[in-house]
């Protein structure tokens, strides 16, 4: 499907299921396919992303993934009030990141039209570059820092793997760069390839703990995520914020994409997401089916244990070198800033 069609498909869901209603302040395009033009295919692994602003100060949970004539929508809410100081939009990256593009759908009060267009004609400007890469380096740190010993061994891991792969996110803000979520790592390294600070990318994978993954010990995790995933799209009951991540209809993004990239040879870059992917589904089965998620457990700890973690003390251990790290990062970052001739430097 190309993405203009869905985009459309996407404009159509916003018209009659949200558009009337007496809290809604507009809505926004967002995610991976904002930079897509409308003749492009859209990817496997690729859903639209729609933000829904609506004038409760507590929003909704997000909708999340599920189709609409075909397409694969994910629908996010958020309140107002989050958009309403405009300095905390341009330094926050994912916020600013996504208003840096006109993919405004509504705009029943011309405020997100506005705000658009003070984003897009300063979010090239150096000082809120580096604000922004600062919010992604300190956004890693408090991730860091917050690790719970209390809390169920799958949050533990990805209580460690999520600010661990912000890293990447640091230095894609300073490129200017989509902070994407899923392809974090590809996009990074193509991003230090570009500016000659391909030497980092290793030392990113070893944090991450894949650096010495084969295609094939990929190959056999996602199989086993896969067995995992089916069964905890089977029996979720319970709601949580990424419910619809695992579910059929989301099998594709979760499991073929990542079958895609270890075919093309980026086993190592599709690691994170399997591995958030994983945790999640176990979440799911203690909470929903607690025989499958002891039987299940061995794959899930034997992808873990392949990136070097056996323990909490291990996630501790390895956070503490996530910030030993930042300083070089920051660092490698400034000189992207620095060397990328799109950012106007006064």
């Amino acid at each position: 499907m190309r993405v203009g069609v869905a985009r459309r498909v996407a404009r159509d869901w916003v018209t009659e299921n949200v558009r009337n209603e007496d809290w809604f302040r507009g809505a926004y395009f967002s995610g991976s396919t904002v930079e897509m033009p409308d003749e492009a295919e859209l990817p496997t692994g690729s859903d639209v992303d729609i933000m829904v602003v609506t004038g409760a100060t507590d929003p909704p949970p997000k909708l999340g993934k599920f189709l609409f004539r075909d397409v694969l929508l994910e629908v996010t809410y958020l309140s107002w009030h989050e958009l309403t100081s405009k300095e905390a939009v341009f330094t926050n990256y994912h916020l600013a990141n996504a208003f840096r593009l006109n993919t405004i759908i509504f705009d029943p009060t011309g405020y997100l039209h506005e705000l658009q267009s003070e984003v897009s004609s300063c979010f090239t400007h150096y000082e809120w570059v580096r604000r922004r890469c600062e919010n992604a380096r300190q956004k890693a740190m408090r991730g860091i820092q917050s690790l719970d010993a209390t809390a169920p061994w799958h949050d533990q891991v990805n209580g460690w793997l999520f600010p661990t792969g912000i890293t990447t996110h640091v230095l894609l803000v300073a490129a200017l760069r989509n902070p994407t979520v899923r392809l974090r790592y590809l996009a990074v390294r193509e991003v230090l390839k570009k500016y000659d600070h391909s030497y980092l990318y290793p030392e990113l994978l070893q944090l991450l703990g894949c650096a010495d993954m084969t295609s094939q010990r990929a190959l056999e995790h996602l199989g086993e995520l896969a067995h995992t995933f089916d069964a905890a799209a089977q029996v979720a009951r319970t709601e949580f914020p990424f419910s619809s991540d695992i579910t059929p209809i989301a099998r594709p993004i979760a499991i073929d994409a990542a079958q895609e990239l270890i075919k093309e040879g980026n086993h190592r870059e599709a690691v994170f997401w399997m591995m958030a992917t994983f945790a999640r589904c176990h979440k799911i089965l203690a909470a929903d089916a607690r025989e499958l998620h002891v039987n299940r457990l061995p794959f899930f700890t034997a992808m873990v244990r392949d990136l070097g973690i056996t323990s909490f003390d291990d996630l501790v251990e390895r956070g503490e070198q996530v910030l030993c790290f930042l300083p070089r990062l920051w660092g490698v970052a400034e000189a992207i800033m620095e060397a990328n001739p799109d950012i106007v430097i006064y």
